[in-house]
């Protein structure tokens, strides 16, 4: 039990305090990771004992993965054995990740095949002041499409009260929402938010690819990259002025730097409010003054 309470340590030290002992099993299993919405299971892990433990943990959500081993191998023998239980661990979750994902696509297909056009009068549409776009509706519920290529893998639900889901298990890296159509030697911008993007849109007439995170930023952009390399990428960034470290600024930057591209922000005058942060609050801010 010392190997499962200190393998318990090594996750309460990334995710915080857990009510729970993880089961040494070799199977995965998933948690739910504190700070995250109610009822998600986005973190999982591995966790086998042996001459030596080992475990690999990670979130769905954050994306990335740690391992931990509860002592050194003494020698090459003991170094091998622990290499290839990690990397059956890496294979389990890579295996059960693409499980996961392959459900939600398939749901999303069936939620979209099912779902209608969207009502101009939608709360969200409205308190954002944009057109609907390629949007369709489930119920009171904005369905975003999320595609990577030309798949159809994941949706963004969107509640009338501006809400924000993703399908579980369904993927968004590198995935993105397209409004409007990519032409070679023609803006292509990069942006967060749908809404961000059903403005830079109707404002600059170009095509806009939402990454929906702003880690997601560059992941997009590299597979726009790769697949329409005539067209002029733009990262347009969120402003996150209030929010420390400002991770839309941050990571557009990245980006952007990464990608050998522009990159855009909301161009504050100085007179509006520091709660605003991305192109729709600030055409929203206009419209209002």
């Amino acid at each position: 039990m010392d190997s499962v309470n200190l393998f318990r340590d090594a996750l309460q030290t990334v995710y915080g305090p857990l009510d729970w002992l993880p089961i040494p099993d070799g199977v995965i299993h998933r948690f739910h990771v504190p700070g995250d919405n109610p009822g998600t299971r986005n973190g999982w892990y591995v966790l086998l004992l042996d001459d030596i433990a080992c475990g690999v943990f990670g979130s769905w959500k954050a994306g990335g993965s740690q391992t931990w081993r509860s002592r050194k191998p003494v020698n090459y023998l003991e170094t091998q054995l622990l290499a290839q239980r990690i990397e059956q661990a890496q294979r389990q979750r890579e295996a059960d990740q693409h499980r996961r994902q392959q459900v939600a696509a398939e749901y999303a297909n069936r939620l979209w095949r099912n779902a209608r056009s969207v009502d101009p009068e939608h709360p969200y549409l409205v308190a954002k002041g944009v057109r609907s776009y390629a949007l369709r509706q489930a119920g009171d519920v904005l369905l975003v499409p999320l595609t990577r290529g030309d798949r159809l893998v994941n949706l963004q639900h969107i509640y009338p009260n501006g809400a924000k889901r993703f399908l579980r298990g369904g993927m968004v890296k590198g995935c993105c929402s397209l409004i409007g159509t990519i032409q070679p030697d023609q803006s292509l911008y990069i942006c967060e938010g749908w809404a961000t993007g059903a403005t830079l849109h109707a404002e600059t007439g170009a095509a806009v690819a939402c990454a929906m995170t702003a880690h997601n930023l560059l992941e997009v952009g590299q597979r726009l990259q790769r697949h329409h390399p005539a067209a002029v990428l733009i990262v347009a960034g969120d402003d996150d002025r209030m929010t420390e470290g400002n991770p839309g600024r941050t990571y557009a930057i990245k980006a952007a730097a990464i990608l050998g591209c522009r990159m855009v922000f909301p161009p504050w005058s100085g007179a509006e409010p520091l709660t605003l942060t991305d192109f729709n609050d600030l055409a929203n801010w206009r419209a209002d003054q």
